[in-house]
């Protein structure tokens, strides 16, 4: 730092190896914030990459002790800590308001000049659910902390990983026909992960001269059965039959959901408890201090599109363990929860070829180019080929119709004395049809697979030694 330079604003990041969280410290550092995380389990951070860039402390929102060590010299704390669905928290209000309770006192102590903290959209008046209720007085904790505050209040937020939208995603691509309570006529004002963490970024310096609550939603309103129904439009899939059950309640369609989805019961219990009310902003008040995204906010249906983009580009999911910091925010990240994110099915075998390594990858370029194998192109839409260290991947799409979405990557392995070719079948299932037609196809698959993979070395050794032959004749 140049001498007279203001120091970097310090901000402290509570729930980093969470959904929100883990997309936002990213951010903060490419806003020219210096990042500090409270983490419980900091071995949880080794392998995000941002994580050499920011100050790790250890602690927890129970122990004011680590919330000292965290809260010393910060000018702004994101409290992005819910304790929904964690293990052991069978009351998780009473550990809420205890949280908030420490925050609230530490802060103040160590003279933090901003609270920003998210909240959820619930009816201004009325009985609320649990989970509702809990998130309203932590945010009622907290203004009243003396500590200048923002509330900012969201409905369901829309993103690969994030909860309320895997709930969506995996029901309606469980199920074509599903039972729900009467709450699937609720209006719900849906918001774009991206647009969340532009207010949250907005919030640290947003010119707000006293604390209090800010609603934030998505341009769309619409009914949670909408929401399902577009999902299954932008998936490719056929519009879903909803038949609606008043005796259908929270707690049944709780442990429901638990049975058909991969979403925890835990979890799943106050999400629904919280869908038997409107989801929707009151007051766009946060429009004053902190400006709409320049391109505006997104819509649902972009939303959606945004979320699947991973799918409909082939990346699987150890090519998201390699993304970048800053990857786009409706992408999953290796911290999202093994719930999160759409099946994945995957067919890997490996064989030695006896070309030279170098000519590999050429030779797999032009056998792609050539279209030879039956139901394989290359697809001029998809993302551009990878390539680190020794491996280096040539990708095709499938041209057959299929209820999903399926690749083919044939990477170049092994060592230079021993290179290997692995082909690497990827299927995308959509709907029940997909995951039928995967297991169905099995035995079949086995034999095509390896037949395949046969071919391509066969093709690949004949072609990088009939160029190695042309190159020593042309000299």
């Amino acid at each position: 730092m140049s001498e007279g330079a203001s120091p970097r604003p310090r901000v402290l990041v509570t729930g980093a190896t969470g959904y929100l969280g883990g997309r936002l410290a990213p951010r903060l550092l490419d806003e020219g914030y210096a990042v500090r995380v409270l983490a419980r389990t900091p071995a949880k951070l080794d392998n995000v990459p941002w994580a050499a860039n920011v100050e790790i402390v250890k602690g927890d929102l129970s122990d004011r002790e680590s919330l000292k060590e965290a809260l010393s010299g910060v000018d702004v704390m994101y409290y992005l800590v819910h304790s929904m669905g964690t293990a052991g928290h069978s009351d998780f209000a009473d550990t809420e308001r205890d949280s908030a309770e420490n925050v609230a006192t530490v802060a103040a102590e160590c003279g933090v000049g901003r609270i920003v903290y998210l909240g959820g959209l619930h009816p201004p008046t009325g009985e609320l659910s649990p989970h509702l209720k809990s998130r309203a007085e932590v945010g009622r904790i907290l203004i009243e902390s003396g500590v200048p505050t923002v509330v900012l209040q969201a409905g369901v937020v829309i993103g690969s990983g994030s909860a309320s939208f895997e709930m969506i995603r995996h029901l309606t691509n469980r199920l074509p026909v599903m039972t729900t309570p009467r709450w699937v006529h609720n209006r719900i004002q849906p918001i774009a992960v991206r647009d969340v963490l532009h207010y949250l970024i907005g919030a640290a310096s947003a010119p707000i001269t006293e604390s209090r609550t800010f609603d934030i939603g998505g341009p769309d309103v619409m009914q949670y059965g909408e929401m399902m129904n577009i999902y299954a439009d932008v998936a490719g899939l056929r519009q879903r039959r909803i038949i609606v059950l008043p005796v259908l309640t929270p707690r049944l369609a709780g442990h429901w959901i638990g049975l058909v989805t991969p979403i925890p019961r835990g979890l799943a219990m106050p999400l629904i408890e919280s869908l038997q009310y409107d989801a929707i902003g009151h007051e766009m008040d946060i429009d004053a201090v902190v400006p709409r995204p320049e391109d505006g906010l997104t819509g649902y249906r972009d939303s959606v599109r945004l979320a699947l983009r991973k799918i409909d580009d082939g990346e699987v999911e150890t090519r998201w363990t390699d993304a970048t910091g800053t990857a786009a925010p409706s992408d999953p990240l290796p911290s999202d929860p093994d719930w999160a994110g759409e099946v994945v099915y995957t067919d890997t075998r490996v064989a030695r070829s006896g070309a030279e390594s170098s000519a590999i990858r050429p030779a797999l370029e032009r056998l792609a180019d050539a279209d030879v194998l039956t139901g394989w192109h290359r697809d001029a839409t998809g993302p551009d080929a990878s390539a680190s260290g020794t491996e280096h991947t040539t990708r095709l799409k499938s041209s057959t119709r299929l209820p999903g979405e399926a690749w083919l990557d044939l990477t170049v392995g092994g060592t230079a004395k021993q290179p290997t070719i692995e082909q690497r079948l990827v299927f995308f299932p959509r709907g029940l049809a997909g995951r039928a037609v995967w297991y169905a196809s099995l035995p079949a698959r086995l034999v095509i697979a390896r037949r395949m993979l046969r071919t391509v070395v066969q093709r690949v050794d004949a072609d990088a030694a009939s160029n190695s032959a042309d190159r020593r004749v042309g000299r």
